[in-house]
């Protein structure tokens, strides 16, 4: 079973979380219910952290199974955290929110557009996988315009033809248009996802439901 949750009312709750094929990484300040459902509609182990002393977990976090992309002011004992579970790149520089800049699954990363060369390519080397400069809507922070698990990637409502081609020449996925949380295009602030379940925002309706569950393969 799948469905809707927030935290201490806000709706946006990837903003505050990123989740993975086998772990979510989460706010140690969030609530047991919040970690229960986590656990229980995307089969993860739960780890608690902030980054850079900040509970927004999933705008200073990106990766996928292969490695976590971290913002480059995390303090040693945050990192430390994170190294249990994967290997981590500091994001250095101004553009260092991972999270926000970095849509990642194990098959593509898709990065902010104007992020230097040299650091994209970092990123797809320690990741594992091809990067491709994008936006999705035209929003160049494409971590939060799109949410990508290894079955499917949900991206902006307003992304245009030549932004889904540039996904599918390099990923062999369904990629479809979606919101959340009564129409917002910022898909990746209010969904958490991977290949076993989901859980959105509390405000997303029913027909924003059916079309995560349509683009992400859980349509019985």
């Amino acid at each position: 079973m799948t469905g809707t949750i927030d935290l201490l009312g806000d709706p946006n709750i990837g903003v505050y979380a990123r989740v993975f094929e086998d772990i979510a990484i989460v706010d140690p300040r969030v609530s047991g219910e919040f970690i229960e459902a986590l656990g229980r509609e995307l089969s993860v182990d739960v780890v608690t952290t902030t980054i850079q002393g900040s509970g927004i977990i999933g705008s200073l976090v990106a990766g996928n199974s292969q490695g976590l992309v971290v913002s480059g002011l995390a303090a040693a004992e945050e990192v430390a955290v994170l190294e249990e579970h994967r290997e981590v790149l500091l994001l250095e520089g101004s553009m260092n929110a991972a999270g926000n800049v970095i849509l990642a699954n194990d098959y593509v990363a898709a990065v902010h557009p104007d992020m230097e060369v040299g650091v994209a390519e970092e990123i797809g080397s320690f990741l594992g996988v091809p990067v491709i400069r994008l936006t999705l809507g035209g929003i160049k922070t494409v971590g939060m315009a799109g949410c990508a698990t290894n079955k499917g990637i949900l991206a902006h409502p307003r992304a245009n033809d030549t932004e889904i081609a540039t996904l599918e020449r390099v990923v062999d996925l369904p990629i479809g248009l979606g919101s959340v949380n009564m129409g917002s295009g910022l898909v990746g602030t209010g969904l958490l996802a991977n290949s076993k379940g989901y859980i959105a925002g509390s405000f997303t309706t029913g027909f924003e439901l059916g079309r995560i569950e349509e683009v992400f393969g859980f349509l019985e």
